[in-house]
């Protein structure tokens, strides 16, 4: 079979040589030898001195994809459809470029710490690869630029030394914005990478020429340091204002949210993968926003997307768009369908859902990447089977690559026994191996750790970003004309923000260091002329317990560690205005005698004050409807956006925002 692969390689190679030129790629080399073919290069990955089909850049990745894929053992094979967790070393509490090198057993569930059998969770860097044949994992640690980019080199060059030489690839969640849920899974918080607003921020500066400029730079961050895969972004639309996930979305309005996936996909894969880009995994497939009550699919009691409002289409909008600008991958979620057409079963197993919906009606021709852990820990529907079982339902619906623990014996067993064919498995491997050469891993995986610290969080970086937090910015309510702050104003500014975890007590702190021409900032609340209130609602992580109160479905500010008596009072002694950072819609009813109010996504301090002075015209629009009421969020139809429910429902509107 090799040699017929070889031969079809060489004869489309013949035909195409007689009238194109190739451009050399930059080849990466740590161990293998080069080889020369007239004025070209290319590398001997699998060190048998003779160029190979798959070694060959001048083929397309589909043919070296088969070429490949027909010289894998079965092991190498399965080894290639498993993504597991991978980690950094960390010496004297600093992260270092050092490999990981033991496993890491648990027995918990590592998103709700529920009890979980013994699993391997993550495996030694140099023993997964090698041993296990694990060229896929996700990478949640956070280092300076160069240490990690250095740490990545050392993984590439494990992986360049083994039989085959396949390159690894890391997969992160995003790490580009300031968020208040920075739980494993959801974002990674404080990284070294260049910080802008909230995904709902994004949606809020209603700009997509911003939001492409946004991916475009953060790419080129992320594929300087190594990382070559995006565990992102969020496409469900947040139509059920109670779900634990909506600081992840674009907001709820499905038409605007698709021209964000289309500028996203564009902006971090470019028109096609090359080498410079972030090959994306946009999720969470058919769009996990409308969850039952807002409980979550982590938990059994929230495994269920419910449609009352029949509203299933609107939220594949933002997924069409992605799948039309080409995105690489697309996550399922672990939730089930209730009361529709499909199987209830949890997407990953879903049949109708992947093979027939996504990639036969909608044209999807990527990869299927489960979400984390649907065959160990979230097995909605599917409780009953034995794990080689779940294994064969979920290849069997169209999954390609499984997210969880780096354990591959389960799945190999499934093939052993003759649940899942070997031919079958080709597919997702030549998937795989596809998106790595359009990459150009097998050239160079390699990065410059000098290159990667200049370009990380850079100050042209930063300028857009700093543009980006002042138009995300969105003026709610403006009366009595208290707003831009005039000259000579004396303010006082203090903020109000729920208890981060593992505390007990929400935090107030004065803020008078602010320095604004013409705006004089005072410590005590009895010398200004205006107050400036900063609210940072919160319900706690989504990821905090495992019990099902964890999930503090009522939204009231009061119920969410904000002090409203204390806003209150301010604003009854004198003019105020009040900021909400919306990481949901939060219910703001309760708030009287307000001025002024100003919602925010994750932004600066020095941007809100660019947007209180006037310095900057507030231009934000609201990514969501804001619920007038409890009752009204209770009554809701989750599948429904806020606009779209009955008059009454929104104390404001999606799509709202004033000007001065």
């Amino acid at each position: 079979m090799k040699n017929s692969v070889f031969l079809t390689g060489l004869a489309l190679l013949a035909m195409a040589s007689c009238s194109e030129k190739y451009v050399q790629p930059e080849l990466g080399v740590r161990s293998v030898e080069i080889l020369n073919d007239g004025d070209y290069q290319f590398k001997d990955l699998n060190k048998n001195g003779q160029l190979d089909p798959y070694e060959d850049w001048r083929l397309t990745p589909e043919q070296r994809a088969e070429d490949l894929t027909a010289q894998m053992t079965l092991e190498e094979k399965v080894g290639l459809m498993i993504i597991s967790q991978i980690n950094m070393v960390t010496k004297d509490g600093v992260t270092t470029s050092d490999l990981f090198e033991e496993d890491q057993i648990t027995t918990r569930n590592m998103f709700t710490g529920l009890e979980s059998e013994p699993t391997i969770n993550v495996s030694g860097t140099t023993k997964g690869i090698q041993e296990r044949h694990l060229r896929h994992f996700i990478l949640r640690a956070n280092a300076p630029a160069d240490v990690m980019a250095e740490w990545s080199n050392k993984v590439q060059e494990v992986a360049e030394g083994t039989r085959l030489g396949i390159p690894a690839i890391y997969a992160s969640n995003p790490r580009n914005h300031l968020a208040t849920d920075n739980s494993a899974g959801l974002n990674v918080g404080g990284s070294s990478f260049t910080q802008w607003p909230s995904t709902l921020g994004l949606a809020a500066m209603d700009d997509p020429a911003l939001v492409r400029q946004f991916a475009e730079t953060a790419a080129a961050e992320w594929a300087a340091v190594g990382i070559r895969k995006g565990y992102m972004y969020q496409l469900d639309l947040a139509t059920e204002p109670r779900w634990s996930r909506i600081e992840g979305t674009f907001g709820e309005d499905a038409d605007k949210v698709a021209e964000i996936a289309k500028q996203i996909v564009l902006g971090f894969q470019g028109e096609e993968l090359g080498a410079g880009s972030v090959a994306l995994t946009m999720k969470h497939f058919p769009g996990a926003g409308c969850e039952y009550k807002g409980w979550d699919a982590h938990f059994d009691y929230g495994k269920n997307l419910v449609y009352p409002g029949n509203m299933l289409e609107y939220h594949l909008k933002p997924f069409q768009a992605a799948v039309d600008a080409g995105t690489s991958a697309i996550m399922p979620y672990y939730a089930q369908p209730k009361d529709t057409e499909y199987e209830e079963v949890g997407f990953t197993y879903n049949k109708g859902i992947i093979d027939d919906l996504l990639r036969n009606k909608m044209g999807f021709k990527g990869i299927i990447n489960s979400d984390t852990g649907p065959i160990t820990n979230m097995p909605w529907g599917v409780e009953d089977l034995n794990k080689l079982q779940r294994y064969q339902k979920a290849v069997e619906a169209g999954t390609d690559l499984f997210s969880g623990p780096a354990d591959v014996e389960n799945l190999l067993a499934a093939v052993k026994e003759g649940l899942i064919t070997e031919e079958r498995l080709d597919v997702s491997v030549k998937r795989l191996l596809v998106e790595k050469f359009r990459l150009g891993l097998f050239e160079n995986p390699y990065c410059d750790p000098e290159a990667a610290k200049a370009l990380v969080n850079s100050d042209a970086h930063k300028e857009l970003a700093a543009q980006a937090f002042r138009k995300s910015l969105v003026l709610l309510q403006n009366e009595e004309g208290v707003l831009p702050l005039k000259a000579g104003t004396k303010v006082w500014v203090e903020t109000l923000a729920a208890p981060k975890r593992d505390e007990t007590e929400s935090v107030k702190t004065v803020v008078p260091e602010i320095q604004v021409e013409g705006i004089e900032f005072v410590e005590k609340q009895e010398d200004a002329d205006v107050a400036v209130l900063w609210l940072t609602p919160g319900n706690g992580s989504m990821f905090q317990t495992g019990a099902k109160g964890a999930i503090d479905v009522d939204n009231r500010l009061s119920a969410n560690s904000i002090d409203v008596e204390h806003v209150n009072k301010v604003a009854a002694a004198m003019p105020t205005v009040v900021l909400v950072n919306f990481s949901k819609p939060w219910v703001i009813a309760e708030l009287a005698g307000v001025k002024g109010l100003v919602g925010t996504f994750g932004t600066t301090i020095d941007a809100v004050m660019d947007v209180l002075t006037g310095k900057f015209n507030p231009s934000g629009k609201l990514p969501f409807a804001i619920p007038s009421s409890q009752e009204a969020v209770e009554n809701n139809k989750e599948d429904l956006p806020g606009n779209m429910e009955p008059e009454g429902y929104a104390l404001y509107k999606c799509g709202f925002g004033l000007s001065y």
